[in-house]
């Protein structure tokens, strides 16, 4: 009977295991699923709408086939057609019915007046000839008088990308794109896209029940094999001819040797019984649970029933963005390789003195002051080099939140290796334009940023004339001009607070100490003076949470030096910059020096019981001429 029961252990064991490794193998279905894309149109980009990724749940893993390069990138579905508004391109979205629509879409010429100054302006972004920003290489032909592209630019290295990607021949990409984003793929922005593309999913087809077959099926196996080890030794106990009397056991003559031996302590080599069947017994179990790991090692973690409840992530504290605000211009790891990019390209043009390579990520004043320091330092060999662009760690972001063109962020890096923390803001004139710095500041250890929203919802830009702050932002420039000029007399130094101005303190006493060493030699026959004036460039101010505005602008601060005296002229005698900037070492009218501050200010909303504080300044020299 014990071998009855072996052999129907046997059987159900390798029924188990064979069913358990069977929902492994023949009976599991396949692990992905594959949408083909199919593209019948030739056009140089191909834009896969975010709700075609979004078909099923789960990653995403795009596949491109041609031959030579493969380039594909994914940003905002916004911004990518803002950047495809002037081409040809094949859109891929999902239909109705939710199936994959293929359609090609063909730019749209700008409407032409017969009165230019009568035409109204638009919302719609600027083509790449409308904004000077434009890098050249990136400008694609177009037809006299149609605004039609006939040919295109190249979409690597975009400022718009979150990421990109490019491969030769065959380009896979992993991705875990929400609906609101796109993917870009193409050749080199000229050639015909690739034709061949698909999107597949992963397809759970996990086998919680081979684990637990397998499992029994080893431990009907192990039971088995011990039935039939009872077995065995059952028979070879009851071994032999059964009679109905017991057999007379034959006489034999004893072994005087073999008790003697024993007696003395002699162990005889030869196995007993006993010990034979023993040996065997602990060898037959041995392949049963052998078998059992090898079973098991091949088993994964979807081969076994979850138990265990997915974990629920605790709740933290968010900021709400208000209804109907944009999303940010960039978000943080964007930011992060843009700076990067702007930080390594001015760190080139600082060390060539090249000031077409800063153009082309600097603007405004922050290039104004690099262009006068290149001349300087190629005269002058003792003139320092400017403070680098940082681009990390970066602290703080707050990007506009806006959509259209232009669009600005600002950002602090607090890099505590060289001990300094900037704040800068750049700006992105259109869609085809790449980021450029416009102002850029040092900030003091102790400055308080005020409260500002998460990079993920980003701010409202505040209009220069906004009524809501303590001070419109284009008006700001003007006020702090006269606050330098007249200190407590300004109508408007009570708007400012004087604890927190080293950039007032630091004017103050430069102006005071070289007022005193000119009027040592030359107060009987010049005179010095000085005023500061609001800069050019329009202010920047973005919204933070207390109803305020972080406001970038600049002033000019103006050192003049006259002869009083007909007969008297003006010699420069350790001023190697004036007469480098001027040309000049000596002039009968006088030289005036300008130098340039670029200043961030936190201002307070109206009602506010706060009062406008300085963020951070950066000051440096503009530029000499003679006074006419």
């Amino acid at each position: 009977m014990r071998f009855v029961w072996a052999v129907v252990a046997f059987v159900l064991a390798t029924v188990l295991i064979v069913a358990g490794i069977a929902q492994r193998t023949v009976f599991q279905g396949p692990t992905t699923e594959t949408a083909e894309i199919s593209v019948t149109e030739d056009a140089p980009f191909v834009l896969i709408d975010g709700a075609v990724f979004n078909a099923l749940p789960g990653s995403q893993t795009l596949r491109a086939n041609a031959e030579g390069e493969i380039f594909a990138a994914y940003g905002r579905t916004a911004d990518m057609q803002a950047w495809l508004a002037d081409t040809t391109y094949n859109s891929v979205t999902l239909d109705a019915a939710g199936e994959i629509d293929v359609s090609l879409v063909e730019p749209v010429p700008p409407a032409v007046e017969d009165d230019e100054a009568s035409a109204p302006a638009t919302d719609a972004p600027a083509t790449p000839e409308a904004t000077e920003d434009a890098v050249a290489t990136d400008v694609p032909e177009q037809e006299p008088d149609t605004g039609v592209v006939i040919a295109g630019r190249s979409p690597a290295g975009s400022d718009l990308w979150l990421d990109e990607f490019q491969q030769s021949d065959l380009l896979i990409a992993s991705l875990q794109l929400p609906e609101e984003m796109s993917v870009l793929v193409a050749a080199d922005g000229t050639l015909p896209a690739p034709s061949a593309i698909s999107v597949s999913w992963p397809i759970g087809n996990g086998t919680p029940l081979a684990g637990p077959l397998i499992a029994l099926g080893a431990i009907l196996m192990t039971v088995g094999v011990f039935l039939y080890i009872l077995g065995i030794n059952h028979v070879r106990r009851s071994r032999g001819p059964r009679r109905k009397g017991l057999p007379i056991p034959v006489t034999e003559p004893i072994d005087v040797a073999t008790i003697e031996a024993e007696e003395k302590g002699v162990i005889s080599s030869t196995p007993t019984r006993r010990s034979i069947s023993g040996s065997r017994r602990a060898f037959a179990v041995v392949p049963g649970v052998a078998v059992a790991a090898l079973l098991f090692s091949g088993c994964a973690a979807d081969a076994w029933p979850q138990l265990t409840p997915a974990s629920t992530p605790s709740p933290t504290a968010t900021v709400v963005a208000p209804e109907g605000q944009k999303p940010p211009a960039v978000t943080k790891a964007q930011a992060e390789r843009i700076l990067a990019e702007i930080s390594t390209t001015v760190a080139e043009a600082d060390e060539s003195m090249d000031a077409d390579l800063a153009a082309t990520r600097l603007s405004g004043p922050a290039l104004a002051v690099r262009e006068t320091n290149y001349v300087l330092r190629d005269a002058l060999e003792d003139t320092a080099t400017p403070d680098p662009i940082l681009n990390q760690p970066l602290e703080i972001l707050l990007p506009q939140a806006y959509d259209g063109w232009p669009r600005s962020v600002m950002a602090v890096v607090d890099d505590e290796a060289s001990k300094l923390a900037t704040i800068v803001v750049m700006s992105q004139a259109d869609p085809w334009a790449e980021y450029k710095i416009s102002h850029v500041a040092r900030l003091e250890a102790s400055t308080l940023m005020p409260d500002l929203a998460p990079d993920y919802i980003g701010a409202a830009q505040v209009q220069p004339d906004s009524p809501f702050l303590l001070i419109a932002p284009e008006d700001l420039a003007t006020a702090y001009s006269d606050v330098i000029n007249n200190d407590e007399d300004s109508e408007y130094y009570g708007l400012f607070d004087a604890e927190t101005d080293a950039l007032r303190v630091s004017i103050a006493a430069d102006r005071e100490e070289r007022l005193a060493a000119f009027n040592e030699t030359g107060s009987t026959t010049g005179e010095l003076t000085f005023s500061t004036t609001p800069g050019t460039d329009e202010p920047i101010a973005l919204a933070t949470l207390e109803s305020g505005a972080i406001v970038a602008v600049t002033i000019t601060e103006h050192d003049s030096v006259k002869p009083t005296n007909e007969d008297a002229f003006i010699k420069l005698s350790g001023n190697p910059m004036v007469e480098e900037l001027t040309g000049e070492d000596q002039s009968a009218t006088g030289f005036s020096t300008d130098y340039s501050d670029q200043v961030f200010f936190y201002v307070p909303g109206q009602g506010s019981t706060e009062k406008i504080r300085l963020l951070g300044y950066g000051s440096d020299i503009l530029g000499a001429k003679v006074i006419n």
